[in-house]
């Protein structure tokens, strides 16, 4: 009897170990429920995960960036419309609206189609997976990679610039990438990487090394550039702000203290200006709304 029970309970944990392996079945997501949905992994496998309470801003609420708007708007409005578009990368300075305008074009397009994706930096080795889940649906996917950077040989690295260009399979026409990064080379340079490059004549030839840290951000057909605000710039997103927390007037002590908290944190940008006005309105005691930066 007694070896019958150690074989039952060997056997249970041979079990549970196989149960741990196989890949859960998650429900389809209900595309008309969500706009916004996120790339979850359970296991051995992964899932589209609706965001009950996506954050929503308008393009409206983006101050300072007109040009880096138009852009990225003819973009995006192509690729609901079913014309052709490019994949996107927006780099630069932090704080200057880069994710928000990615969200605030979700907000003015959702209505005709588009659907956002949310995928982790270590999780774009299944961006194959993704595409095969929606590569037959009729709405229209911005895959989402925030603040993007990379140590060499991480495989998700290698993972992005496949399905960018180069895989065997043909990229779905309802699916882009859009990327955000503080820096365009999304994979840091040494100064090791240019002892190889050579000079001939009066052409320079970088090492491999360079060319292969560079061949990420190529892939990306539009790149979208920030730049940090100056100071008019970031006043002028203060005073938009304070209007949106019921502040209408920006007196001289506001001003100035605008200009300090923007000197505390060493940047002058849209984030730091919804900050300090989220924290003026919170000393005065008023009602603030949901959007931020």
């Amino acid at each position: 009897m007694s070896n019958l029970n150690k074989l039952y309970k060997r056997t249970n944990k041979l079990l549970d170990r196989l149960e741990q392996l196989l890949p859960v079945i998650q429900p389809e997501p209900d595309w008309q429920a969500a706009v916004a949905f996120r790339w979850r992994k359970q296991g051995n496998g992964g899932f589209i995960q609706p965001v009950i309470h996506p954050h929503r801003i308008t393009l409206d609420a983006l101050c300072g960036i007109n040009d880096q708007k138009q852009r990225l708007e003819k973009n995006t409005r192509q690729f609901v419309q079913g014309f052709s578009a490019n994949n996107v990368l927006l780099t630069g300075a932090r704080g200057t609206g880069k994710s928000s305008l990615i969200k605030a074009l979700l907000t003015k397009y959702a209505q005709d189609g588009l659907r956002l994706i949310e995928v982790e930096k270590h999780h774009l080795i299944d961006l194959h997976d993704i595409v095969e889940k929606i590569y037959q649906r009729p709405e229209r996917f911005i895959l989402f990679c925030d603040d993007l950077s990379f140590e060499t040989d991480e495989p998700g690295y290698k993972a992005l610039k496949v399905v960018l260009d180069g895989s065997i399979a043909t990229v779905s026409d309802n699916v882009l990438i859009y990327a955000t990064s503080n820096r365009r080379h999304m994979v840091p340079e040494f100064m090791r990487d240019n002892l190889d490059t050579r000079h001939i004549g009066e052409e320079v030839h970088p090492s491999e090394a360079i060319e292969e840290k560079i061949s990420l951000s190529e892939r990306f057909g539009l790149w979208v550039s920030f730049y940090p605000f100056d100071q008019e710039q970031y006043l002028e997103i203060v005073r938009y702000w304070l209007i949106y927390f019921g502040i209408d007037n920006m007196t001289t002590l506001i001003r100035t203290e605008a200009l300090q908290w923007a000197l505390e944190r060493g940047s002058r940008s849209g984030r730091v200006a919804w900050q300090f006005a989220r924290d003026l309105a919170g000393r005065r005691k008023l009602v603030g709304g949901n959007q931020s930066l």
